[in-house]
């Protein structure tokens, strides 16, 4: 694919070199975010939006250092009994000046400079102890999901580092459930070699956001996975659009002819999750349960054994 190209014209971005080829700059730097092959020509606003993105980054690069990175998590419940059968950890940022950020408005960026892995890995270390310490405390034994993005999957060493931190934690490896997207794992040659390497050593694997990518099915009936979790999209629509109920019928057909678990992701009301149980999916999360939520105020909700919440999702007419 050729690489992404840029241009400033003179006079009107710039009457010297220095201006020209700094503008220039800002356009490369804007259409290196939209994918390589691409063009863009500067505008008045590129500097702008560049120089924020540049503060983001230099602030990013000391966030782990001074531990503004916080954790919330999202309860998984289980079609058939109606509990907490796990939890989804999701990453926050907790910026000095711009308050709580959500991953959208940070991973992009430390997924382009590479930053991605010491947060990722955080992230991973953070969850595998909190689950860990929720076992010590007799909580309900549940799976804990932690994203790992695409380059962190094309890191050599992934499997042994997984294994590095999970007995550093002290979990056991089937309660940590490693969630990829179809795009992070297909088409690369070692995939099926490092998703056995996982399995083997108990870890649990699930495709994100199924059904965005460009999943080949004579690939994905060879992948050694656990689970394929519906993106919301399809979830969304689910009860007013016959196509997309039609879609979500077909990846639990697929998912079970496959012996795959099926998780519905963004679940926001009575209508879907009943829909949804109809049509077989095997466990849901999203606000209709509970909205992502800091280890603590999750813990309450863990206590009471998930009554509230069972009560809400109650399936009878």
């Amino acid at each position: 694919m050729p690489p992404p190209a840029s241009a400033s014209v003179f006079p009107h971005d710039g009457k010297e070199k220095q201006s020209l080829l700094k503008n220039a700059d800002s356009a490369l730097y804007r259409a290196r975010k939209s994918g390589g092959d691409t063009y863009r020509f500067y505008t008045e606003d590129m500097n702008s939006k560049a120089s924020k993105q540049f503060a983001l980054e230099a602030s990013l690069r000391s966030a782990i250092d001074n531990q503004e990175f916080v954790m919330h998590y999202q309860p998984r419940l289980a079609f058939d009994s109606l509990k907490i059968t796990g939890v989804e950890a999701l990453v926050r940022w907790q910026h000095p000046q711009l308050g709580l950020l959500s991953p959208a408005e940070f991973i992009p960026l430390a997924e382009d400079n590479g930053l991605i892995l010491p947060i990722g890995e955080w992230v991973l270390r953070t969850a595998c102890r909190q689950n860990r310490d929720w076992q010590q405390r007799s909580f309900a034994a549940m799976r804990v999901g932690v994203n790992v993005s695409a380059l962190q999957f094309q890191q050599p060493h992934l499997a042994a580092r997984v294994l590095q931190i999970l007995e550093e934690t002290g979990l056991a490896p089937e309660y940590l459930d490693l969630e990829l997207t179809e795009s992070s794992i297909m088409g690369t040659e070692s995939t099926i070699e490092v998703l056995s390497r996982l399995k083997g050593m108990g870890v649990t694997i699930s495709i994100d956001d199924f059904g965005t990518g460009f999943s080949s099915l004579s690939y994905l009936k060879r992948l050694p996975i656990d689970a394929l979790k519906i993106d919301q999209t399809f979830i969304r629509d689910v009860t007013t659009d016959p196509d997309a109920a039609a879609l979500v019928m077909a990846i639990v057909t697929l998912a079970h002819n496959l012996r795959l678990q099926v998780v519905a992701e963004g679940v926001e009301t009575q209508e879907q999750l009943r829909l949804l149980h109809l049509l077989r999916c095997d466990e849901a999360e999203g606000h209709f349960f509970s909205k992502p939520l800091p280890a603590e105020a999750l813990e309450q909700v863990l206590a009471l054994n998930a009554a509230e919440l069972r009560s809400r999702a109650a399936l009878q007419a």
